[in-house]
């Protein structure tokens, strides 16, 4: 059966990582954190998959490759 994947926004993100905006942001750029997803013209999100691999293992989180929902490629 297939997993159900959705993709989670900035506040949701903040609560579960306890990140701020600008960490989160830095994280990102230094490609220790997932990358946002585009989902319309000017919102964005994150596949909560990818976050809930971030937070099972923050220190060894590496951004290569991750940003894909659960179930399309190795972990």
């Amino acid at each position: 059966m297939p997993v159900s994947e959705r993709i989670i926004r900035l506040p949701t993100v903040l609560n579960r990582t306890g990140l701020s905006r600008s960490t989160l942001y830095r994280k990102i750029a230094e490609g220790t954190f997932p990358a946002q997803v585009q989902i319309s013209v000017h919102g964005a999100g994150w596949w909560e998959s990818a976050i809930n691999r971030w937070i099972a293992d923050p220190p060894g989180y590496r951004a290569e490759n991750d940003n894909r929902p659960l179930g399309h490629g190795p972990v």
